[in-house]
């Protein structure tokens, strides 16, 4: 069987670790390898990488074939897009100089879609907990109001209001003959 490149699990139960290693074809997955060439943890956003590009490069180049999810892994890194250069350079399509620049601008257009995505992430992240904070505000506006309504409805059951006396109305026909009864005063 041919030479695989192929994570190797680690970590615990439900937080996965991975070694991307160099193995034989036949070796169980967790078994012996011939060569570490990088890291994978898949439980960071975006997923932690750390990878050998020499190393990984070095192996692509003698035959050894990806699993399908190293396979991305390395596409993702650019390891697969520079091997391709590397091929372009053997067959003479382009010098390394051509071939150089051609990796660096698809780094720096990778890495400003990476930064983009972790501040869309960020920015997702602080949204929902102003929403989430908001919703409690609310809540707890509504919960006081409840409580205030139920403390004056205790308190007007305890301590019923005195009744209101209405004030004396004087009748104003009274006052009218009162004027009236009353002679000017002669001089």
């Amino acid at each position: 069987m041919p030479t695989k490149i192929r994570l190797q699990r680690r970590g615990k139960k439900g937080q996965p670790f991975y070694h991307i290693v160099i193995a034989d074809g036949r070796a169980p997955r967790d078994g012996k390898f011939i060569e570490k060439i990088g890291t994978y943890n898949p439980l960071t956003r975006p997923a932690d990488i750390d990878i050998d590009f020499s190393k990984a490069i070095d192996w692509l180049s003698k035959g050894a074939e990806p699993t399908d999810t190293v396979k991305a892994i390395l596409s993702y890194k650019g390891v697969l897009y520079k091997s391709h250069l590397i091929k372009g350079i053997q067959k003479g399509a382009m010098t390394e100089e051509q071939a150089e620049i051609k990796f660096q601008a698809w780094l720096q257009e990778k890495e400003a879609k990476i930064s983009g995505k972790k501040k869309e992430q960020e920015l997702s992240v602080k949204d929902a907990k102003k929403k989430l904070h908001e919703n409690e505000i609310k809540l707890n506006e509504a919960k006081a109001q409840a409580v205030a309504k139920k403390r004056a409805e205790i308190a007007a059951a305890q301590h019923p209001p005195a009744p209101v006396e209405a004030p004396a109305v004087v009748a104003l026909s009274e006052t009218a003959e009162a004027v009236q009864t009353e002679e000017p005063k002669q001089e």
